[in-house]
């Protein structure tokens, strides 16, 4: 598999940059430094497009792909962004505690053809947490930079998540398989010789 297009990903998580490579893609890394608050009154759902156009507008003009990406927490009509200090990762968690929660994140690539902006919704069913698993999760994990507070490959997923209906890469922050479809017309596979 060959990309006709070099990608900047305008994002600093590791997470997304695994997620780009192991499918496949090289990148280079170029993290935007935008304003990721919004507008309460925004349909909840559109947040992460709108924050994921936003910083792949801040790295125009370039040449290239450009793949932005953010993602949110909903708990009952509430987003969970990330974390400031222990106790608000603490009060998002036992939020969490017991129910299920979507998790919608956004798109937003800059290619030869034009800017795009797509999103996932994932529903995740937590266990009940107790208040120990909580504490040692926050202590050891530190998840001040995950919406939610948690990330899915972590204990706390591990040990918490019972079902996950949609793409667990969705949850982990980048829905590959609707980043996969938007690079198709770019790829030109080689045969093995």
């Amino acid at each position: 598999m060959k990309l006709n297009e070099k990608i900047t990903l305008v994002s600093g998580s590791p997470r997304r940059k695994q997620i780009l490579e192991e499918a496949g893609f090289t990148i280079i890394i170029r993290p935007t430094d935008t304003d990721e608050s919004f507008d309460p009154s925004e349909n909840l759902y559109k947040v992460p497009e709108i924050l994921a156009r936003r910083k792949v507008e801040a790295a125009l003009p370039q040449a290239g792909i450009i793949i932005g990406a953010d993602t949110v927490v909903i708990v009952e009509g509430e987003i969970l962004n990330k974390p400031s200090d222990y106790e608000e990762a603490f009060t998002m968690l036992k939020k969490l505690s017991g129910k299920t929660h979507e998790v919608v994140t956004g798109v937003c690539i800059s290619d030869p053809n034009g800017i795009h902006t797509i999103s996932d919704c994932t529903k995740v069913h937590f266990k009940t947490l107790e208040d120990a698993e909580i504490d040692y999760y926050i202590k050891n994990y530190k998840p001040f930079d995950k919406a939610g507070s948690y990330g899915v490959q972590d204990f706390i997923g591990m040990a918490g998540i019972e079902k996950i209906d949609g793409s667990f890469y969705t949850v982990m922050g980048l829905p590959i398989h609707l980043i996969y479809s938007q690079l198709k017309p770019f790829i030109t596979w080689e045969e093995n010789k």
